[in-house]
């Protein structure tokens, strides 16, 4: 195991050191959050609308903030190299209680831990992945990011035990997100991906592939569609921090389109990219 340097609860420390006790509620409850934030040449991307994601989480469990933006950048920024693609994961749990007790702790500390790792290249951004469609069986506050991801890793487990990449999700007939992912459709030549809300996690790729197809004049919009309809698409995508755009050319063992990466998605990669590298040029300069 890599033994990178680590954040833990106001001390940065070798990997391999880092421990927390068996009576903190994120290992007893899973009663945390998280949050994975992208990071290009030593840039932290989108870090407000990243921290903003955090803030909403913790408040949705009820668990103050412990740090400022400002804090959390300070914070974040040494465990970043500076070399290439990384991200920065970072944990808060409501602490460590001196009992096990559902009922919430008083005047416990939140345990904070942060770690920056590289970014794989995903083999499938060129070439497109197989996914498979799932009954959404999660709970119904997936707008939080919580640490409790059992049935995410449950459904991402039965598409890999199919081979495929990722499960897109369905609930009440609707298409929520995918188990790790959000999802995007061209329909009838509009790039479309479910509106915010309970049921899906607002995912902030998702959001800038939303402001960048409106720069650019590219036809989308944010709408409920079915299973059905999505079985029409002539594209479908995933999009997350660490994959960015992945284009899926199998759904349920039919292709999607002509079973290949659309002209859509080629359009919005490199929309995408330049966009990355436009904010590393500009932090470069300054």
């Amino acid at each position: 195991m890599e033994n990178k340097t680590v954040y833990l609860n106001g001390s940065y420390l070798p990997l391999n050191e880092a421990k927390v006790s068996v009576l903190d509620r994120g290992f007893l409850f899973g009663d945390g959050v998280y949050e994975v934030i992208p990071a290009y040449s030593g840039n932290l991307f989108r870090i407000q609308d990243h921290l903003q994601r955090l803030e909403n989480s913790l408040a949705g469990i009820r668990l103050a903030n412990p740090f400022s933006n400002g804090q959390w950048q300070a914070l974040l920024q040494p465990l970043l190299t500076g070399i290439g693609d990384e991200y920065i994961y970072l944990q808060v749990t409501r602490g460590v209680a001196n009992k096990r007790d559902h009922a919430f702790p008083e005047n416990v500390p939140a345990t904070v831990f942060a770690m920056g790792s590289k970014i794989a290249p995903f083999p499938g951004r060129e070439t497109g992945v197989k996914a498979i469609t799932l009954d959404d069986l999660r709970w119904s506050l997936c707008n939080i990011k919580a640490i409790t991801l059992l049935g995410n890793i449950l459904h991402r487990q039965a598409a890999v035990d199919q081979n495929c990449a990722e499960a897109l999700l369905v609930k009440d007939g609707m298409v929520t997100e995918g188990a790790a992912s959000n999802v995007f459709a061209v329909i009838d030549g509009v790039l479309v991906t479910p509106p915010k809300s309970k049921q899906i996690l607002p995912g902030i790729t998702r959001d800038v592939i939303l402001e960048l197809a409106v720069q650019n004049k590219l036809a989308c919009c944010e709408e409920t569609f079915s299973l059905p309809v999505l079985q029409t698409a002539s594209e479908i995508w995933v999009t997350s921090s660490t994959r960015e755009i992945i284009p899926v050319v199998e759904l349920d063992g039919q292709a999607v389109g002509n079973g290949k990466p659309g002209p859509v998605f080629h359009a919005m990669n490199a929309i995408f990219q330049a966009y990355k590298q436009s904010l590393s040029a500009v932090s470069y300069q300054s």
